[in-house]
């Protein structure tokens, strides 16, 4: 299997030429680095990358550049996998991602992430389209977005919370000591619970973390 072809983006030159070596050492491609969002959305369509890393604050502002840069990939180009890395959790701006696609996102904190196979693994989840969110990140969502969950038992909020962050039945299982068939009757009252019709195919797990995220927004 070919290697992941990745870009990065991070106004940091310490910072980006860490990162790139870390991909590189991981296994991955680096195909360009930028230090602003608009050099890598404007380089996009001659890399033809699997996944970009992106961090949140850049140029010009230091808000959300990235962010913004994010949901303008998803309009242009759906298939890549996005990795949103940052200082600091943002959790309204991790809202606003979520609430933008169905999968190939990923959001994970700079200070937590503390291997290479952490980084290879996330990344090569969200370039298959799959969802990879720090646990600190889904504890501050979940926490501000109260009134959704409200009708969830605690071991069905246990469970969406290791959903969101991108586990299998079996990895959640693992984690909370319950066999596979208990995830998935917790599983189906979630579903459920959040209003989310049968159908879906392999995006329903993510489809309940963002169902949930852009109720609380509703709310």
């Amino acid at each position: 299997m070919p290697a992941l072809r990745v870009a990065v983006a991070d106004d940091s030159v310490l910072l980006r030429e860490g990162l790139v070596r870390v991909l590189e050492d991981a296994g991955l491609t680096v195909v360009a680095a930028f230090g602003d969002a608009d050099a890598l959305l404007a380089a996009l369509p001659t890399l033809e990358p699997d996944a970009v890393v992106l961090d949140v604050r850049m140029p010009p502002t230091f808000r959300d550049e990235g962010v913004r840069a994010a949901i303008e990939l998803r309009r242009r180009h759906p298939r890549i996998g996005i990795l949103l890395l940052s200082q600091y959790v943002e959790v309204a701006y991790a809202q606003e991602l979520l609430a933008a696609g169905t999968g190939g996102i990923g959001y994970l904190l700079k200070d937590r992430v503390v291997s290479l196979d952490e980084v290879r693994e996330a990344l090569e989840r969200v370039a298959a389209g799959g969802t990879v969110l720090d646990p600190e990140v889904v504890g501050q969502l979940m926490a501000r977005r109260v009134d959704p969950l409200q009708s969830l038992t605690t071991r069905e909020r246990e469970v969406l919370e290791r959903m969101a962050e991108g586990r299998t039945n079996a990895a959640i299982a693992a984690a909370l000591f319950i066999g596979t068939g208990a995830v998935e009757k917790h599983i189906s009252a979630i579903f459920a619970k959040l209003g989310l019709e049968e159908g879906g195919g392999d995006h329903r797990r993510v489809l309940a973390v963002i169902a949930w995220l852009q109720r609380g927004a509703a709310g």
